[in-house]
């Protein structure tokens, strides 16, 4: 009997919470802000709320954090859902946090009238510096003790428009001497003259994160708020808001955020690589974006399983990008049939195979599945396409492959043996010549001869042609964030290299976008969303084995 997997911390947390009749329904949400594509870690992310509420019912609300018209948009909106729902989830509701704006307004002027918010004309650096630092208390604005009513008209001017961008703000009254500097009055509204994605123009003031998330939580029921580590300072002004407004008290946990080597995780520095032209969008197939992953073969299982082995932590880590591609392999080795191209091509000529004949030899799609993923017909001719590394002019000690007398196995077809090659003027091998055994033929074989070594093929006469991009690692260094100067110092120059003429057998012709393929002996592949009937395009989602050296 297999042991029972172990809680994690905020799973125990639940289960008190449950059974305890703290709260009858599990309530999470996933609040992005629509300002960039979802990335690797939001994956971690909406795992753990989704995956909380599916093992112990209730719902996860999906709300957009829009409260940043400079930097939002619909694009952002509707690619984040089109992720979360190709990782395999559904929200419930589908909220915004400018849905509340009426009522998060109505929660400041509450404080206002409470005498815990005021309006200040101090600058944004005269607002830093009344801070204080973290070993000395802050000193008060001079407009700390305005009264009520000149506050109230302050705010009702700030939202009516009257007053332009940075004039003002308002503060939270809080405690200047915190040793939380979050708490030292904070700002919960500013002004913004700008146009909304859902909102227009009829707001020209918003609310801030601090203040706008917890109150969004509660006025949803949220009961568990689950946040990455870097807002476990924000709890305390998270709980002092709900206390104060006398609302729905949700709590936020803290667990851990994804790092992962090898790349970024900034949405701000993903963004700098799209418009500086590193890389050709926020789908490019070496992000990590939820949408780059996809484009370049990632299952959405692969990603559910890597997110699921990583468990979830108190304390950050940073997780080896080996482990996701360990993950995708495992997961396409059972389900991608196998296929047979050619990168680097040079031919190969079976001499004694009559010229124009043609024969279709037949192949396991899958011998990893379980009803090895049914065959497919695969012609065959005297003329083959064979990779240029598979063959050796003169061989290296426990060399398997073709040299001159040396034998191996077609895959699916016959053994045969090299007698001659040719090679043009720079000296390049251009053509291999062999025999074949007739006898010898896959399934079939009674010719008793036993060879080391098989070498994948596609027929000349009927391949097709395609363009293949092998993508590797975006950056050299494992964690660039770490590195001096500009993380864009330390991109790959060697992160794709673009082959335009492959040799691909026919099957592949009717190649289908979202399923994975193994080129035999040359990784897994995925047709590119940029494929047309005319011109093929597969992206490498990963080798067979990982093959990553750092370039001394």
């Amino acid at each position: 009997m297999s042991e029972e997997k172990s809680l994690n911390f905020i799973e125990e947390l639940i289960e008190n919470d449950l059974s305890s009749g703290k709260y009858k329904t599990l309530v999470t949400r996933f609040p992005p802000e629509p300002n960039g594509y979802l990335h690797i870690g939001h994956a971690k992310a909406i795992c753990l709320n989704f995956g909380l509420t599916q093992k112990y019912g209730g719902y996860t609300n999906l709300r957009f954090d829009d409260t940043n018209p400079v930097t939002e948009k619909t694009e952002y909106v509707n690619s984040q859902q089109e992720d979360i729902q190709w990782l395999g989830f559904q929200w419930k509701n589908e909220l915004y946090a400018s849905d509340y704006f009426d009522q998060l307004h109505g929660f400041a002027v509450k404080l206002i009238e409470k005498g815990l918010a005021y309006v200040d004309h101090s600058t944004a650096e005269e607002i830093a510096m009344q801070k204080g630092t973290p070993t000395e208390p802050g000193t008060p604005s001079t407009y700390r003790d305005r009264s009520v009513a000149e506050n109230i008209d302050w705010f009702a001017r700030m939202k009516n428009g009257e007053l332009p961008d940075g004039a003002c703000t308002l503060r939270a009254k809080i405690d200047l001497a915190s040793s939380n500097m979050l708490m030292r009055d904070p700002i919960i509204y500013r002004i913004k003259h700008a146009h909304h994605h859902r909102t227009g123009d009829a707001w020209c003031i918003y609310p801030m994160y601090d203040f706008a998330h917890g109150q969004s939580d509660s006025i949803e029921h949220i009961t568990h708020s689950i946040c990455t580590l870097e807002y476990v300072a924000h709890r305390e002004l998270y709980d002092w808001f709900i206390e104060k407004l006398e609302i729905f008290p949700s709590k936020q946990y803290e667990f851990a955020r994804l790092n992962l080597t090898y790349t970024v995780m900034s949405k701000r520095k993903l963004l700098q690589l799209v418009n500086e032209g590193f890389v050709s969008g926020w789908d490019d197939p070496r992000m990590p974006t939820i949408s780059g992953l996809r484009r370049r073969g990632y299952t959405p299982e692969s990603i559910r399983e890597f997110c699921e082995r990583i468990g979830i932590a108190k304390r950050e880590n940073l997780i080896e990008l080996s482990l996701l591609e360990f993950c995708i392999r495992e997961d396409l080795n059972k389900r991608a049939n196998r296929v047979m191209a050619v990168l680097d091509p040079i031919k190969l000529v079976i001499t004694n195979y009559p010229e124009g004949q043609e024969e279709i030899l037949i192949g396991e799609n899958n011998p990893e599945a379980d009803d090895k993923g049914g065959t497919r017909e695969i012609p065959f001719s005297n003329e083959l396409w064979i990779e240029r590394e598979d063959f050796m002019e003169e061989p290296a000690k426990k060399w398997f492959r073709l040299a001159p007398g040396a034998t191996v196995r077609l895959k699916h077809a016959y053994i045969v043996q090299c007698h001659d090659f040719k090679k043009d003027e720079n000296g390049n091998v251009t053509e291999v010549h062999c025999t074949y055994i007739p006898e010898s033929k896959s399934g079939s074989d009674t010719s008793g001869i036993h060879v080391k070594g098989t070498i994948h093929w596609v027929s000349t006469k009927h391949a097709h042609t395609a363009e293949v991009r092998l993508y590797d690692r975006l950056f050299t260094v494992e964690s660039p964030d770490a590195e001096e100067g500009d993380f864009k110092d330390y991109l790959n120059p060697n992160s794709v290299e673009v082959i335009k003429t492959a040799y691909i057998e026919p099957y592949l012709a009717n190649a289908t976008t979202g399923l994975g393929y193994q080129f035999i002996r040359k990784g897994y592949f995925s047709l590119d969303k940029d494929s047309t009937p005319g011109k093929l395009i597969f992206n490498r989602t990963v080798g067979l084995k990982d093959s990553f050296k750092v370039k001394a």
